[in-house]
Parts: structure tokens; sequence; C-alpha cells
């Protein structure tokens, strides 16, 4: 594939899904890494993300954290071009609209989707479907003008005909940019052949015309004993499948929906191998409504002999080494949670012994003393846990930073993201937050990724809680994280037809692929 250059545009592909989680977003890594292996100049696209766990660009913009992994995969920057719009959720029935990296206000699910020109508070903030599309296909555009491919991934599916009017990120910017369409289904789920041929006959004769094909996910077994299927699902469609990924435990990438709740009692894949100590070190993660950010924990999953759990019941905290608060969308719904479940009452007494706490953004935000919010929840003034000096104000203008520092003796880099202004009115610096006994609080996302730190703060915890617990001296969380991304584009290389798949980048979709009735409504 030959580099852009003048008014030459780079190919592309759109990885659509039969359904959310269907593997989308490693499917896209791993073409990328492939891709990037090849030569090839390639960047990832998303052109509108749901999700809580975000990133901060160097240009100070905030996109959805599976596109920045995906950029890494790729070997290039991240920017605010690879996903334009972001939705955080704050509800289940309202989100805030992240527009090329910037807030631009709250807006209700039906102001966003069915009803383009209204909103939970009044006009909405994009000014509708068209314009938004127009945002979109220009971000898309330059990165053609910039790469030689660009590989997009869509969201849900391609399928949800009540949805379709005001599609964006799957048929319509496919639709824009006369992208081909490869849709991944996990077969580890069951009913595969029926969600590939479902989802096709469920779309338009010019939707239709770009589904190229499909790419099974997290197949369990022997292959040929799907062939046949294949076969016959290449009878019915007209359409060929693109490769068969074989399941894989350990791949570890950034999710993007922080609305899962059923993380209670999941343990994060880590590493395994034995503790380099005698002891192992338990972390528990308060399972907070509205959890943002809850990659943070990976780093500490990452040290051999560090277990970390999601928990949300106080017996839970008994065996902990370490009891981490993450970050929020909601912080005073987070401690009003935190209440009710009896967790606030276990994190006092954990303080008031002289045991571990850890508050990164939200999180580091209850532990204060005093929080007064007239944007994120409206609901005023409210008492904090009172566990660390500190009172927040929340401000209208999000922070969005790339802070560097120190702590621990130790370099420390990290990403801010947060509404919440931190007053600190004592204890021991900690970044930007503060310290007293064994609680810590910080805006922080992202320090624990810092070698040297993560293992000096694993060490004082290990003290603290006294456990003969000794970090890894060699443990390099950025070597983790390239070995899982090599491992995608591994996947993509051994297990899919990687000769067809760079054909519809460079030449799109083939020309009469047949339609299958019934279409869209």
């Amino acid at each position: 594939m030959s580099g852009t250059s003048g008014s030459k545009r780079g190919g592309g592909l759109l990885v659509a899904g039969t359904t959310s989680d269907a593997g989308k977003s490693v499917v896209t890594a791993g073409i990328c890494r492939w891709l990037s292996r090849q030569g090839v100049k390639v960047a990832p696209f998303k052109a509108q993300n749901m999700s809580l766990n975000s990133f901060v660009t160097r240009e100070g913009a905030e996109i959805g954290r599976a596109q920045a992994m995906q950029a890494q995969a790729a070997r290039v920057e991240p920017t605010a071009l690879m996903n334009p719009v972001l939705l955080k959720p704050g509800s289940d029935r309202s989100s805030q609209v992240v527009l090329l990296g910037k807030p631009v206000g709250e807006m209700s699910a039906r102001g966003f989707f069915g009803n383009p020109g209204g909103s939970a508070a009044g006009k909405a903030p994009h000014g509708g479907r068209e314009q938004l599309l127009g945002v979109v296909t220009d971000c898309l555009e330059q990165l053609r003008g910039t790469y030689d491919a660009v590989i997009c991934e869509g969201a849900g599916s391609p399928a949800e005909i009540n949805l379709r009017r005001t599609d964006i990120v799957n048929m319509g910017i496919a639709r824009a940019a006369r992208f081909p369409v490869v849709v991944v289904g996990d077969i580890d789920r069951g009913g595969v052949f029926a969600s590939f041929f479902g989802t096709t006959a469920l779309l338009s004769p010019e939707d239709q015309s770009l589904i190229a094909g499909y790419l099974v996910n997290k197949f369990r077994g022997d292959v040929s004993l799907l062939e046949p299927g294949m076969e016959m699902l290449r009878g019915l469609t007209g359409r060929s499948t693109y490769g068969v990924l074989p399941y894989r435990h350990g791949l570890g990438i950034d999710e993007e929906d922080g609305l899962r709740v059923s993380l209670r009692g999941a343990v994060r894949e880590s590493v395994v191998a034995p503790p380099v100590g005698e002891d192992v070190l338990r972390v528990a993660v308060c399972a907070v409504p509205l959890m943002s950010n809850f990659t943070d924990v990976d780093a500490l999953a990452a040290e051999p002999g560090v277990v970390v759990r999601f928990v949300d019941r106080p017996e839970e905290l008994t065996d902990a080494d370490l009891v981490v608060v993450p970050g929020t969308r909601g912080t005073v719904k987070a401690l009003a949670w935190l209440r009710e479940r009896g967790l606030a009452d276990a994190l006092a007494a954990r303080a008031a012994a002289g045991r571990p706490v850890l508050g990164i953004c939200g999180g580091f935000q209850v532990l204060g003393e005093r929080i007064e919010d007239e944007v994120e929840s409206r609901a005023g003034t409210v008492e904090g846990l009172g566990l660390l000096p500190v009172r927040v104000r929340f401000a209208r203008e999000k922070t969005l930073a790339r802070p560097v520092g120190s702590a621990l003796d130790e370099p420390v880099e990290g990403y801010e993201i947060h509404h919440g202004v931190a007053e600190v009115l004592g204890g021991s610096p900690f970044l930007d937050g503060c310290r007293v006994g064994e609680v810590w609080g910080t805006h922080w996302h992202g320090s624990l990724e810092s070698d040297g730190f993560r293992r000096a703060f694993l060490r004082e915890v290990a003290a603290a809680a006294g456990r003969r617990f000794v970090p890894a001296p060699d443990t390099s969380f950025a070597a983790l994280r390239e070995r899982q991304l090599d491992l995608l584009g591994d996947l993509i290389e051994e297990h899919a037809d990687t000769s067809a798949l760079l054909g519809l980048i460079e030449s799109g979709a083939p020309a009469g692929l047949p339609f299958l009735p019934p279409g869209a409504p």
C-alpha cells in the first residue's frame, strides 16, 4: 500500500459487530498493529463512542481509552480526530457530550438519538444529526489525507433499525466514506451464523452493498468443524468469512463501557507469575456507580502477586490490603452509594486503623470534607467522608491535562479529567492531592503505570498491611501493554485472511454483492 500524497486519500475499513462486546475494539486494534508491522501508516477512528473510560491526548482533548489504545497499536499519537464524539453517561437516560475533545453539554438519549433538535437542557449541543455527521466525516477525511489507511470501529450493531436514521458511527459513516464493512460476531455467545445473516438482512440495499463479509471471534475448538457452516453462510449471503479468531485469555485491553457494574466480584486479568515475596497483596476496588477509568488498577494487576477484585459489600474489605475508590462520573451519587452500602463506615474504620486507602479522581473527592456541586449532580453542598482535609468545588470548565511530577522519590506521569477543583487544606503532599496516615488521594489517572512509583507505593502498602510482599523489580507496564497489542496483531496475522482484508482496505467492497430480504423496514 503506497503512502498518501497530494490529494490522494487513504483507504479504509469499518469493523462492525453483531452486538456490543462482539470484539470490535480488539479486532480494530489487531488490524492496526498488523498493518503497522507491514509498514503501513494507519490510524484508528470511531466516530461516536459511549464510554466512561477516557483518555487525554497531548493536545488536551478527551477521547475514548479504546481509541487511545488502538492508536498505540498503530504506533501513532492519539488525537481528537480519532474519536470526535464521546458520550459519557451520567445516568441511564443522559450523557455528557464531548465534541472534538471538549465537553459541550448534557443531553438525553431521546434528544441525541430520537430527536436531534432537542436535549435535556433544551437546544441540542451539536446542532442535529446532519451537522454531527458533517463533523465526523470531516475528521475522517483529515485522517485519510494523512494516513495510508484508517480502520474505523462501529458501535453496538449496524442493524439497530430504531437508530439508523440518526446513525453516524456504523453504516452512516461507512456510506459517507464508501468504506467496506466487516461484521464481527462473538461465537462464544452462540448463534453467530444467525446473527451474521440477520444483521445483514435488516439493512437497506445501499447499506448491504458495503457489507463485505464476516469475522468470527472467540472460537474454541477445531476450526474444521466450523467450515461447513461458513460455506453455508457464503451460499446464503454471497459473502466470505475473513477469519476465525481463537479465544485468548489475558488480552487485558481497555474496556469501553464503565457502566458494567456486573464487575462486582470480577478479578482483573493479571500476569500468571508467582509473587516475589512470601505474601500476595489483595486489592479491593469499590465498584461505585458510573465508575470511570477503572483501568487505573490494571497496572496493579500487572504486578506478580497482586490480586485485584471489584467489590460492593463492606465485608469484602476485611481481608483487603489496599482499598481503591476509583473515578466516577457521579461523585455525589457514588458518595451516597458508599453510605447506603455501609462501605463509608468500613472506609472510615480502615483509615482509623491505619490501613491503606487510595482515592483516584472522583474517589479522591469523596474522601474529602465537603463537596459543592452545582454542575454534575446539582446537589449543592454535600458532606464528604472526611478522611482527607480537602474541599471540592465543581467548576463548569472541565480540567483536561497531562501532568508530570514525582512522588515517593519517583517520577510520575498521569492525566486529569474532572470538573471538581480540590482545595487541599493539610496533610502531606501527594501528586496534586494529599496523604493523611495511610489514606491517599489524587486526581491523577494513570499514575500507577509509572513503574518506579508503583513499586514504591506497593512497598508502602505492604508495610502498612504487614505483608511480606515484594514488588517484582522488572515489571514494565508499557512493555506488558506492547506484548498485549502484539498478541492482537498475531491473531489477525495468523487467523484472518490478511490478503483479502488488504484488498478491501485498498479497493472497497466487492461489486455485485447480493441483497438479502427483507431489508430495512
